[in-house]
């Protein structure tokens, strides 16, 4: 049976192949990329039933040089001859089970391959990134240029070359002889562990000890120029206790403030200095405190908006800055946007344009070590995130993106004004307010705000739980649980359901009827 038959059989008795698409790069982005033909980033490998022996080489030569884009089921031509689909998981294994394998691949970096269905065949695709550490496949070092890779194991020259380039580009390398395992948080190491099985289940570092985790991460290094080796400065980053990276730099922080009513100094402001993965936990929550989330579906799912935009504006900030530099990273919440710097190691200047945007890696280490604990996306995918979600966000504006020493971002807010109960007149808000005030004595207007927040929430997505109109109000988990027990008291809305879990809250008809006769 020829290929062109066993997928025409395929298709015949699976009308809806279940493969899992790219979570990154659909099928109109892949077909762009096979257009461009092969080149110095990109690479089209055949793979019908299984992997193809010199993949790796491919691999190692992206890692060393610039990245680029591995496409298996695509002729040197261009042409799209497919991967057999019951083929498909027994070629992601191995090639995992490669990468992952230390006697193999050194160092080790965790690249996964994605299913994308193009022309109804399966074509399987990797974006490997540049990495900020020399890689050996069977120890041997190899490079890429346009006619493809190339080893260089037995050129002393070239290797050294490329250690220079990597030191001289990379500032999450510098080995600390003297930083020891003990120097790092064990609880964070075992908290990362959990972050990455949740996002990929089964993941390596479930079974490794912390050691190997760290070494499997790059996070340990030997300098062959000098002989140097250690723990690094993104190990200490991303692991270290706080008073370890506070001396390695002592400059390092990330400042967020909010000014919205005292222009010339804040109104509320947070100084962060502690490790990368508390870092995001503190900034999420510094954002979700000052900045209303909305209601949104996507597939049918309720998502935040707000969550997606800043998942992706955070780990940018925290991921990809020169943390050498003295230049504070800065996140201030202003009236109509929010505005985030840190300084960069540019590539060039002035404003990205999505549609023409090539990504560079800041600090590869750093930026990989993040995607294992489901924190960031493809290189380059979130600037495509940021845009998507803020168009929804703001109604059509877009946000800035702009390449200079100082990186900055700049995302559009629309904040909802507060309005008075008579501007509130004829409004389903005031509406609410006015029956909050015939049944709830002596409740004062920020309390009646904030009741009339939760119950555009219920009415809005009836049937949820604490948790989810947590998100929707932005409210503290405590200052939630009191107006919640005010708005039953006043028999406004109620909890329906068997059990805690099972149930949810909705509006009282004392409440709908009220809605309904004045609006």
């Amino acid at each position: 049976m020829t290929v062109k038959d066993y997928h025409k059989r395929f298709k015949t008795e699976n009308p809806k192949p279940k493969t899992q698409k790219s979570k990154n790069m659909n099928a109109t982005a892949i077909k762009k990329i096979i257009a461009q033909g092969e080149g110095i980033s990109v690479e089209f490998k055949t793979a019908t039933f299984e992997l193809p022996r010199n993949v790796f080489e491919t691999v190692c030569a992206f890692l060393n040089r610039q990245g680029g884009h591995l496409l298996l089921g695509i002729t040197d031509n261009g042409d799209i001859d497919g991967v057999i689909p019951d083929s498909a998981q027994a070629i992601k294994d191995a090639f995992a089970t490669t990468m992952n394998n230390r006697q193999v691949m050194k160092p080790t970096y965790y690249v996964s391959l994605n299913n994308v269905i193009i022309d109804d065949k399966t074509v399987l695709h990797a974006y490997i990134p540049e990495s900020s550490q020399v890689h050996a496949y069977k120890n041997e070092v190899f490079d890429r240029n346009q006619d493809g890779d190339f080893k260089i194991s037995d050129n002393a020259d070239s290797i050294r070359q490329l250690h220079l380039k990597k030191q001289g580009n990379f500032s999450e390398n510098i080995i600390y002889p003297y930083l020891q395992l003990t120097d790092l948080r064990a609880d964070l190491i075992k908290r990362v562990r959990l972050l990455a099985n949740n996002f990929r289940p089964n993941h390596p570092w479930t079974e490794l000890s912390d050691e190997d985790l760290l070494r499997s991460a790059n996070l340990w290094k030997q300098d062959y120029k000098t002989g140097e080796k250690g723990y690094t400065l993104a190990a200490a980053l991303l692991l270290g206790r706080d008073n370890v990276i506070q001396s390695i730099l002592p400059h390092y922080k990330t400042d967020a403030l909010v000014r919205k009513v005292n222009l010339d100094r804040y109104d509320d402001r947070e100084i962060i200095k502690t490790n990368l993965i508390e870092s995001y936990d503190k900034l999420m929550a510094f954002v979700g405190k000052h900045l209303s989330d909305k209601f949104y579906t996507e597939a049918d799912q309720r998502i935040s908006l707000r969550d997606k935009i800043f998942r992706e504006v955070i780990a940018n900030t925290l991921i990809h800055r020169e943390f050498m530099n003295e230049y504070p990273a800065k996140l201030i919440i202003e009236n109509e946007r929010v505005l985030v710097e840190n300084w960069n190691r540019p590539h060039g200047s002035g404003k990205l344009i999505l549609n023409d945007f090539i990504p560079f890696p800041k600090n590869p280490v750093i930026a990989a070590f993040f995607r294992e604990i489901g924190r960031a996306d493809e290189l380059g995918s979130g600037m495509r995130n940021t845009s998507k979600y803020v168009t929804q966000y703001t109604k059509g504006k877009y946000p800035e993106f702009v390449e200079d020493d100082v990186f900055k971002i700049t995302i559009p807010i629309q904040e909802p004004t507060v309005k008075t109960s008579s501007e509130n007149e004829g409004t389903i808000e005031g509406v609410i307010e006015g029956v909050i005030e015939g049944v709830i004595e002596g409740v004062t207007k920020g309390v009646k705000q904030k009741l009339v927040t939760v119950v555009q929430a219920i009415q809005a997505d009836e049937g949820k739980r604490l948790p989810d109109y947590e998100k929707a109000t932005s409210l503290k988990e405590k200052s939630l649980e009191r107006y919640i027990k005010q708005l039953r008291d006043a028999d406004l809305i109620e909890f329906q359901g068997d059990a805690p879990k099972t149930g949810g809250y909705y509006l009282t008809e004392k409440i709908k009827e009220k809605i309904t006769s004045n609006t």
